[in-house]
């Protein structure tokens, strides 16, 4: 494996980390391993922990993609110039650990299970509102301060069985005939000879919106266009403690507590259980692994045949989401253990590994050049929130995406700059319900999660 450059001063990585049983993060680890970490160069300049109390009239929490994008449109937007507090270094979790894929998805349903949910009236205003959002990322991505490589060609959903092409047809009509969005439908042969040899494949749709993008460039962008703009995002600190009083929000970190009128949560999986009671609970981390191997020679590109550096993502429920990345290495990833205690089990990498060659048999046995895991902010009903914290004046949060984050953060965070703004947002589900809780249930929801694992590996490998 690659060897990753340390954060000065930094402790080692934990790659047992694990969000319901850990009771802090931070400060001062070092980064996942990760390919993003190994290629973008160094970190950009931050403003260090914060070393003593001080008032802010907006704090963030968080400093991935939708936490500096929220400083980006409190900026830009409004006027206001966000503290960012970040426990560790600049988006440290998700937004450094993910595959580089930018979708047109807020969340993980589709746009059929969008109208059975909420009817066709609420499923056009969402559809509406993650093409609004699409617009918006490819927009700030031109930014000359985010250099994040983006490949353009769309999303391809690749059938990875013959049973679930009605399915793939009836959802690319429906996006065609209700929604009037491009979509289409691909052969095998088709597949095969445009896009990628992807030996498991029996057909495919694609999606007009689809990119890739290097993940550690677009957060290290994020980072220098918000500090531009006049955010301050102060890193290895941590919020040990949360009190509201007299108006004012009490963030208490290692070396000084920050005052702040209003508060933005932007923490996605990673955030500690005791941050805060109205957010304790009501994510449900789920761990993905992701594997780059080394560069491909001219026989194995040959014999992969991917012809997009655009997001390929098969049809599992434990989906797996691969591409070709620019250095001609192949990323892939997919869902993994159930604790953190059991991340490092060989059985997940050589499960990867496996599902890879199944796809392309002429990488089997490929030496990799990186391997890591992370951890993925799911919402009990599958779609994300941005909304405000009851009880609470001046919270709020943008959780919940379900590994769809890579584009719709950008939105997200424009959205809560809204909501911290006072402006009214679109009247849509997704902001104006809290993240359902799973009450009772919450102390045996990872026996849940293993059951329906099973559940669904069992359905996603039978014919």
């Amino acid at each position: 494996m690659q060897a990753i450059d340390k954060r000065p001063g930094s402790v080692p990585f934990d790659p047992y980390y694990d969000p319901m049983t850990a009771r802090a993060l931070g400060p001062g680890s070092d980064y996942a391993p990760t390919y993003w970490i190994g290629t973008a160069g160094p970190a950009p300049e931050d403003d260090g922990p914060v070393t003593g109390d001080m008032d802010a009239d907006v704090v963030v929490i968080g400093s991935g993609y939708t936490g500096l994008s929220t400083a980006i449109h409190l900026a830009r937007m409004h006027g206001i110039k966000a503290v960012v507090l970040e426990a560790n270094g600049v988006a440290y979790g998700c937004s450094t650990r993910n595959g580089g894929q930018a979708q047109i998805s807020s969340g993980r349903l589709k746009r059929s299970q969008w109208i059975e949910r909420w009817g066709l009236d609420v499923a056009k205003g969402m559809h509406a509102e993650v093409s609004e959002a699409f617009a918006l990322f490819r927009d700030l991505i031109r930014d000359p301060q985010i250099d994040c490589d983006p490949q353009e060609g769309g999303h391809y959903y690749i059938a990875h069985k013959a049973s679930v092409m009605p399915s793939l047809e009836s959802e690319a009509k429906l996006l065609r005939d209700t929604f009037g969005y491009d979509a289409r439908m691909l052969s095998r042969d088709e597949l095969h000879a445009t896009v990628a040899r992807d030996m498991e494949a029996h057909g495919a749709m694609w999606e007009a919106d689809g990119l890739g993008i290097h993940a550690a460039k677009l957060a290290f962008g994020y980072l220098k266009l918000a500090r531009s703009l006049g955010a301050k995002v102060h890193t290895d600190s941590p919020v040990q403690s949360w009190e509201y009083k007299n108006g004012t929000h009490l963030l208490r970190t290692p070396r000084g507590t920050v005052r702040a009128k209003r508060v933005a949560v932007a923490t996605a999986a990673y955030a500690p259980r005791g941050l805060n009671p109205r957010v304790r609970d009501r994510l449900m981390p789920i761990m993905s692994n992701s594997i780059v191997t080394r560069p491909l020679t001219d026989s194995e590109l040959a014999e992969v045949g991917i012809q997009k550096l655009s997001p390929l993502t098969d049809t599992r429920t434990l989906r797996h989401y691969y591409r070709l990345l620019p250095d001609n290495r192949l990323q892939i990833g997919s869902r993994a253990a159930i604790t953190g205690k059991d991340a490092a089990n060989p059985a997940h990498l050589n499960a990867l590994r496996e599902g890879m060659a199944r796809k392309f048999p002429a990488l089997r046995g490929i030496d990799l050049d990186y391997s890591w895991w992370g951890w993925v902010d799911v919402s009990h009903d599958m779609m994300p929130r941005i909304t405000g914290l009851p009880d609470m004046p001046g919270a709020f949060y943008a959780l919940g995406y379900g590994g769809n984050g890579v584009m719709y953060s950008a939105m997200a965070g424009r959205r809560m700059a809204q909501l911290v703004a006072g402006e009214a947002v679109p009247d849509l589900p997704i902001f104006n319900t809290e993240l359902p809780h799973e009450g009772w249930k919450t102390p045996f929801r990872r026996l849940g999660q293993w059951g329906l694992y099973h559940l669904y590996h069992y359905r996603d490998e039978r014919k």
